[in-house]
């Protein structure tokens, strides 16, 4: 048991600030490129542009630049190589993909306008009285 644990490679953690900023940067680069790949696994071509999967991710990364602990980015740069190797490996479905990544929190694109804009006034009258 101890020689299998052993045997397990887990990467060193990052000694200074400039290390792990260097491998969160080969990191995104590595997430970047597979975009395609993970475009073609998914079929997202109907849902979503290159562009704006690669913004979703780099929003992502974003999310967390204030972040100067050394240990801390190595957690979240663990936990993103394993969300990366999961979408890869095809470990989610096409709608887990879809529902983090390309609606996430703003909701559906389609969902930003007004509802009622082609609603005549009969419906309008009649939703504004039937609701209670």
């Amino acid at each position: 048991m101890a020689f299998t644990l052993r045997s397990v490679k887990v990467p060193p953690n990052s000694a200074s600030l400039e290390e792990a900023r260097s491998r969160v940067i080969n990191f995104f680069k590595t997430a970047c490129r597979s975009i395609p790949n993970i475009m073609e696994i998914y079929n997202l071509d109907d849902v979503v542009t290159t562009a704006q999967l690669r913004s979703a991710i780099t929003s992502e990364f974003r999310k967390n630049s204030h972040i100067t602990n050394p240990k801390v980015i190595d957690m979240l740069l663990f936990k993103g190589m394993e969300e990366l190797g999961n979408i890869t490996e095809h470990a989610k479905q096409r709608h887990h993909i879809i529902g983090q990544y390309v609606v996430g929190r703003q909701g559906l694109v389609q969902d930003l306008g007004t509802k009622d804009k082609g609603m005549s006034n009969f419906l309008k009258n009649f939703y504004r009285s039937n609701y209670f």
